[in-house]
């Protein structure tokens, strides 16, 4: 069976073509949500092809990292593609950070939380809540099990596609994670449907 990295250097080459469509309609209208006033050092966790980086706060110092060689070179090419003042990549692993403690003003992870198993959710949310400084802002976009008649029908057809191509899922647990990686949950709104949504989360410790 195919690791999660596996899939992801497999998918590297076509993946912004397969999400063409969801980027264009969907995605660049909410990804600006992940970054409104945040500044200084920036964690962008599972950074993919660098989808973000048009976003990112002018004059911020961003450190994207993925697990997957293949993913992180297409996100090379597109650095210039940002107002941030340093943007640098890492191959790295987001349940095990090779970061200093408080390394970070703030940190976001866009749909990355839907592709860890759900064993790997409270690791990976207490990493993210060490390496950033007290008080500091961790916002994650992630997709959820649609409540609705039609967009749950079409997450179950689309379930199987998803979980072969990305090893994502509509039932991670990220939520009921949170208390338990001692982050506590600031909000969590819906902004595309009842199908993603953004969550924002601080450390429990000031």
């Amino acid at each position: 069976m195919p690791t999660n990295l596996d899939r992801y250097e497999r998918i590297a080459p076509f993946y912004d073509w397969l999400d063409l469509s969801f980027e264009y309609s969907c995605y660049r209208r909410i990804r600006p949500l992940l970054f409104q006033s945040l500044s200084g050092r920036l964690l962008d966790a599972g950074v993919g092809t660098g989808r973000n980086f048009p976003f990112y706060p002018t004059g911020s110092y961003v450190v994207g990292i993925d697990f997957s060689p293949a993913m992180l070179a297409r996100a090379k090419r597109r650095t210039s593609r940002s107002t941030a003042a340093l943007i640098e990549l890492e191959m790295m692993d987001v349940t095990a950070l090779d970061f200093p403690d408080q390394s970070f003003d703030a940190a976001v992870a866009t749909f990355l939380l839907c592709v860890l198993p759900d064993e790997s959710q409270v690791p990976a949310l207490r990493e993210l809540g060490r390496v950033v400084k007290p008080g500091g802002t961790i916002r994650l976009l992630n997709y959820v099990r649609p409540r609705g008649v039609v967009l749950g029908a079409l997450a179950k057809l689309w379930q199987p596609f998803a979980a072969w191509a990305f090893a994502a899922s509509f039932d991670r647990r990220t939520e009921e994670s949170i208390t338990e990686a001692g982050l506590a949950l600031l909000d969590s709104r819906y902004v595309v449907y009842d199908l993603i949504k953004l969550i924002e989360l601080r450390s429990a410790k000031p």
